[in-house]
């Protein structure tokens, strides 16, 4: 079966989704019987603060979890595609507190990263997820 770039962003945002470790753990298996890698793992804190921990932490769960290889071109992939969908929140969460979950997956030459916010004003609470795709050859 074949996958595209629709099918894997998909993959990305049900791990980013997955409540506990126990469900991730399910949720991991299933997609490696179909061929397609994932990867998760959670972070929080400040924004600004944040951006370039929450990049390091997607780069060691991909190679980790075996998503990639430990090359200057898909660590750099996995770097630019978390980027991206940090791009897409940062308006949002500028200056406040977030937290929640990255999500990585991989089939073949389509990578794509995942990232749910929880972002914190008070009791005022924001979510929104942030996507990016590269592709590996």
């Amino acid at each position: 079966m074949e996958f595209g770039s629709k099918k894997i962003a998909s993959v990305a945002i049900q791990m980013v989704l997955t409540e506990n470790r126990e469900e991730e753990h399910k949720v991991k298996n299933n997609f490696a019987a179909m061929g397609i890698s994932t990867a998760a793992v959670d972070y929080g804190g400040e924004f600004i603060v944040s951006v370039k921990k929450i990049v390091e932490r997607a780069v060691v769960a991909a190679k980790r979890e075996g998503v990639i290889r430990e090359t200057h071109t898909e660590e750099g992939a996995v770097a630019g595609a978390t980027r991206e969908a940090l791009s897409q929140i940062v308006n949002k969460a500028v200056g406040l507190n977030v937290g929640g979950k990255i999500g990585i997956a991989r089939y073949r030459d389509h990578l794509v990263v995942a990232i749910f916010f929880g972002i914190g004003l008070l009791h005022l609470d924001e979510v929104a997820i942030g996507l990016g795709h590269r592709v590996i050859s």
